[in-house]
């Protein structure tokens, strides 16, 4: 089904040849208006894509030419809180490898944990912590299964976000994405769990895409946009609604450190 698909997805593209793809997250879905000459490519078309149940979530594939360079987002995911089904998102990223896809930059709405990250901050990811229970290679018979994952984030694709994210004089705050399975948010006592662990941010996505890109040697980035500040840090409760209506404000500031990133070609070597 894999190369099949790989095959469906190469004729559609019809030349264009990205080696870079975008996962956009809840709310981020406005990215790909930024596309010129767009080709777009139904999740439903693709045997293996996820049907994504989440509002937010569009379910298409974008390419096309970002500040210049040919590039493939993926509007939506598959979360594991849907279908209880961490590898989820595995026949995506197989596909995306089969058409010479070596770089991916995931993005996700997620919550901040720390009072100095506000609604609509823009977090770059340096760790993250698995906090869900589960692992996306659960039952990979082979040896690859081991993955490492000390330098799980690019330092070179991290490089290039920080330094387009100093050239257009965007704040870009750095930290630690715990993944919670959801899809309830967190609870006061967990968020106050996750900041004495290390965490910066909180989400229920990412981290999953991650294993199991570095599974298929792809170099991985990934990028938080604030929603909201955790539970209890407030005293409001948290809703999806919020999640829309805030990830589009971080959207777009991320939406520009990004051009950055591919108009001066930072991510070439």
């Amino acid at each position: 089904m894999t190369q099949k698909t790989v095959d469906h997805l190469i004729e559609r593209l019809d030349g264009l040849a990205p080696s870079t793809a975008l996962v956009l997250g809840s709310g981020l879905g406005g990215l790909v208006d930024r596309i010129e000459n767009p080709i777009r490519v139904s999740y439903a078309d693709l045997p293996g894509f996820p049907r994504s149940g989440v509002s937010g979530h569009a379910g298409q594939v974008v390419a096309g030419l970002f500040a210049g360079v040919p590039v493939l987002m993926l509007s939506g995911r598959a979360h594991y809180y849907e279908h209880g089904n961490a590898a989820a998102m595995r026949p995506v990223l197989e596909v995306l490898a089969g058409i010479g896809i070596t770089k991916l930059i995931l993005t996700n709405a997620a919550g901040s944990v720390d009072p100095d990250m506000p609604p609509g901050s823009v977090m770059l990811l340096t760790d993250h912590i698995n906090f869900s229970g589960t692992n996306p290679l659960i039952g990979e018979p082979s040896d690859r299964r081991f993955v490492g994952l000390t330098e799980a984030y690019d330092a070179g694709i991290r490089d290039a976000i920080e330094g387009a994210a100093k050239a257009t004089g965007t704040a870009l705050h750095k930290g630690v994405y715990m993944w919670f399975s959801g899809p309830c948010f967190e609870t006061p006592a967990e968020i106050r769990m996750a900041r004495i662990m290390g965490a910066n941010a909180v989400g229920m996505s990412t981290v999953p895409e991650v294993i199991l890109a570095r599974f298929l040697g792809l170099r991985v980035a990934a990028c938080s946009v604030i929603a909201n500040l955790a539970a209890g840090m407030t005293g409001a409760e948290l809703s999806h609604q919020e999640t829309k209506d805030m990830a589009p404000v971080g959207g777009s500031r991320l939406a520009t450190v990004l051009q950055r990133v591919f108009r001066d070609g930072l991510l070439e070597s």
